[in-house]
């Protein structure tokens, strides 16, 4: 059975600061490619995988997503996909961002807040989304021809 966080829990687990212990470089996932980077809190108590997917067939379709003890999605922005539908039944468009809220997990949506400036410029907003999830030290990603 998977832990539950409390409200409390995941807000502070997204404001910890996050570190890439390590010198790998990668390269920005292409046509439905996807990459998974470990990353850790200062003391190593906590650690995160930060996942980046692109999409199949819409080469502009990306998913950013920071999860917490392997399986919770602490937060995942969606963009051009699909719109979401909420639990109330309102439909978010794409982009969007989901946050882990109590009870539900990731399964609420929200438009996406200004601190996202070009979701259009996926380079861009990979680095905005790992400041937004406080990423300190970044790993190094290389740009894919159509990134």
């Amino acid at each position: 059975m998977r832990s539950i966080l409390t409200q409390q829990e995941a807000d502070t687990l997204l404001k910890i600061e996050k570190y890439y212990r390590d010198d790998k470089q990668f390269t920005f996932p292409y046509c439905g490619e996807k990459l998974e980077i470990l990353l850790y809190s200062n003391d190593e108590r906590e650690e995160f995988i930060m996942s980046i997917e692109s999409g199949r067939i819409k080469l502009t379709k990306n998913t950013f997503q920071t999860r917490t003890r392997r399986s919770i999605v602490l937060v995942r922005l969606e963009i051009n996909g699909a719109p979401h539908r909420n639990p109330d039944g309102e439909e978010i468009a794409c982009p969007h961002l989901h946050l882990y809220r109590e009870g539900f997990d990731d399964k609420w949506a929200t438009p996406l807040p200004d601190f996202f400036k070009n979701p259009d410029d996926a380079w861009e907003t990979l680095n905005e989304f790992m400041d937004f999830c406080a990423v300190i030290t970044k790993p190094i990603i290389n740009k894919e021809l159509f990134t």
